[in-house]
């Protein structure tokens, strides 16, 4: 059961970091869908190739902390990192899928627009499963970092 539901934010993390690989190099397919707006529909963010490269990046290295074992590793230094990831990375998308309350999640106040309808039917709840994944992993990974 750990090793399907590893593999599942293992693939999650990877599709996620291809999608934002393709913006990166000008792909406009659910770009604009991604990106808050507000009542009138103005978009809230204007990322840069650099800010798709460096998301995609950073997707890449979450998909890289579940495929590790802990346990396989040599140095203790990044033992120590990737258990911390095991935790921070649910911890992120547990808070994402929350919200700030106005735009994003599933408390936002703003319903109307493109951005916030994808974020009701997919956005959130897969922020949501992969918190909800993550803590159940960490919670349940046996290994130590002291083994």
């Amino acid at each position: 059961m750990r090793n399907v539901l590893n593999y599942c934010l293992i693939t999650t993390f990877l599709a996620l970091s291809i999608i934002h690989f393709y913006w990166s190099a000008g792909g406009s397919i659910g770009y604009y869908s991604s990106l808050p707006a507000d009542e009138n529909g103005n978009i809230l963010l204007a990322p840069t190739t650099v800010d798709c490269i460096l998301v995609g990046v950073v997707l890449l290295l979450f998909a890289i902390v579940y495929a590790q074992n802990p346990s396989n590793l040599n140095f203790k230094i990044l033992k120590y990192f990737i258990k911390f990831g095991q935790w921070i990375i649910p911890i992120i998308f547990l808070i994402r899928a929350i919200g700030e309350f106005k735009y994003v999640g599933f408390f936002k106040e703003v319903t109307t627009t493109e951005f916030a309808q994808m974020d009701t039917l997919l956005f959130s709840p897969l922020c949501l499963g992969i918190g909800c994944i993550g803590i159940f992993l960490a919670l349940k990974n046996p290994k130590t970092i002291d083994k």
